[in-house]
């Protein structure tokens, strides 16, 4: 039986120009030239929008509230792009903003606190009710890509931006604010008293003498993270090559990671919720996931001589990534059906999304509970000594205990193409089992794991091997190759809701 081919139709692709997560991943929101909104991360729905005339080209939620920070930029920005602009959504209007001297090039939020980069300083306010205060300031080296981070979990203190000024532009500046506040209580019901806030232990206390400055590579820096409790923060450099993880207590190297041989441009890095594990993707359209505390399951990828790495050169002895997830090319089908179809491809707009740019964010998802089988039924009679009750048995009409549920960290990758992805490194998923039979439907959601083209090391085939030793080359590429992440979910966002 023949199939008929899947057509891609010439469909204009969504520009987004800016996409962030909160700090729990709950929500995120997007800028367009044409206004944001904001989104439920999962199951993706839009829950607001605004639409305006100029372009925001950086946008931040401060948690799962109605306040958005934005900035403007493009060839057409709605703000000056040297203004950080505080808008209340539920109101529909702009209820504070801050002016600098010089174009912004990076921002970082927690509860009652924003972080503003600029190229060579990075200034601190904090955010009340009763307004917008500046409260300290750190001088640092170029920062051309507005470097910072901010550690947000309950009573976390950490902030980190490029060293101070100087030829080292490979350092990392540690600092210790006040503790990150709770997260205010709803109002309690009346008649009620108030209950005291439960302390949390998400959240890394600083030490006494607490590392200011971490030597972390001998080039500029390209990317920082940290974790919401500020235990732990991540760094790469312009190459592109190598990630690493550092300890803030002691200023110490805990892993190094190696992204892949040639050079890339990266776009970010996410810490697991948990610390276990973490991810980064770059301007090669790929997402590397690596663990940094190795536990059941598949590990870090290493070379098969990296027993022999004191040695051999470094590059031999390099942990590499045990999953990954590439983004699809969407404005190459897009090209191609314009071509066959007779049309002019017109010049690409200035202010289009970049090809394969992406932000990614980790969620826990819950996992339906596992059933145990049926107990089988015996065809002889019950002996005597299994008629009488046992003490450890439960009473007919007692309700047993459900099993305690199950979750799993998952991936969310949002594509400036307008792409939404799910994903899941682990290949025991439940999710992706029922759905390895779904297509694209009118919904415009798919799931697909075998969407993609496998490596070519286990594609591949030599023309000479037959039967039993081609599958025995097989297996053996097969356990060589990196796992790929499975799709469990795919849809579009952006201008596809009709904004």
């Amino acid at each position: 039986m023949h199939r008929g081919r899947a057509s891609i139709t010439s469909t204009a692709p969504t520009n987004i120009v800016d996409a962030r997560f909160d700090a729990d991943c709950s929500i995120f929101a997007t800028s367009t030239p044409h206004g944001f909104a904001v989104y439920k991360t999962n199951p993706l729905k839009l829950l607001r929008r605004r639409n305006l005339t100029g372009t925001i080209s950086k946008i931040l939620p401060l948690h799962s509230t109605n306040l958005i920070f934005l900035v403007g930029g493009g060839r057409n920005p709605q703000y000056p792009p040297n203004k950080v602009i505080l808008w209340d959504e539920a109101l529909g209007k702009v209820v504070g903003e801050i002016e600098f001297s010089e174009q912004v090039r990076g921002l970082a939020c927690r509860r009652g606190t924003l972080v503003v980069a600029l190229k060579r300083r990075v200034v601190q306010f904090e955010v009340s009710p009763q307004g917008i205060v500046k409260t300290r300031e750190w001088d640092t080296c170029d920062n051309e890509r507005g470097l910072v981070a901010l550690a947000t979990a309950e009573g976390s203190t950490l902030l980190i931006m490029p060293g101070p000024p100087g030829p080292n532009r490979g350092h990392v500046r540690l600092v210790h604010l006040k503790p990150c506040p709770p997260k205010p209580p709803p109002s309690p019901p009346p008649n009620t008293l108030p209950t005291k806030e439960p302390s949390s232990s998400s959240s890394f206390a600083p030490p006494r003498d607490p590392v200011s400055i971490i030597k972390a590579h001998t080039t500029s820096l390209s990317c920082l993270a940290v974790t919401r409790s500020g235990r732990y923060l991540a760094t790469t450099s312009s190459r592109g090559t190598l990630l690493r993880v550092w300890d803030a207590l002691n200023g110490q190297m805990v892993r190094e990671f190696r992204r892949g041989a040639d050079q890339a441009f990266i776009y970010g890095i996410a810490f697991r919720p948990d610390e276990a594990e973490i991810c980064v993707w770059s301007d090669k359209g790929t997402i590397h996931i690596f663990k940094i505390h190795e536990s059941e399951g598949a590990g870090n990828r290493v070379s098969a001589f990296s027993s022999l790495s004191a040695y051999l050169p470094k590059y031999v002895g390099s942990e590499w990534s045990y999953a990954e997830f590439r983004l699809p090319s969407s404005s190459k089908h897009i090209a191609l059906s314009a071509a066959s179809a007779g049309t002019v491809i017109q010049a690409p707009d200035p202010d289009a999304a970049e090809e394969e740019k992406a932000t990614v964010g980790w969620i826990q998802v819950p996992l339906p509970p596992i059933v145990p089988p049926p107990a089988p039924v015996s065809s002889s009679p019950p002996s005597k000594s299994s008629r009488q009750p046992s003490s450890s048995s439960s009473k007919p009409g007692t309700p047993q205990q459900p099993p305690p549920p199950r979750t799993e960290y998952q991936l969310v990758a949002l594509a400036f193409s307008g792409g939404w992805y799910r994903l899941s490194p682990s290949p025991s998923s439940t999710t992706a089992s029922s759905s390895r039979s779904s297509s694209f439907g009118e919904s415009g959601s798919v799931s697909r794991p075998g969407f993609f083209r496998p490596s070519p090391s286990i594609a591949s085939s030599r023309p000479t091997e037959k039967g039993k030793e081609r599958a025995q080359n097989q297996e053996r590429d097969e356990g060589k190759a990196r796992r790929k992440c499975q799709i469990l979910e795919y849809k579009r966002f952006g201008e596809w809701d009709g904004w």
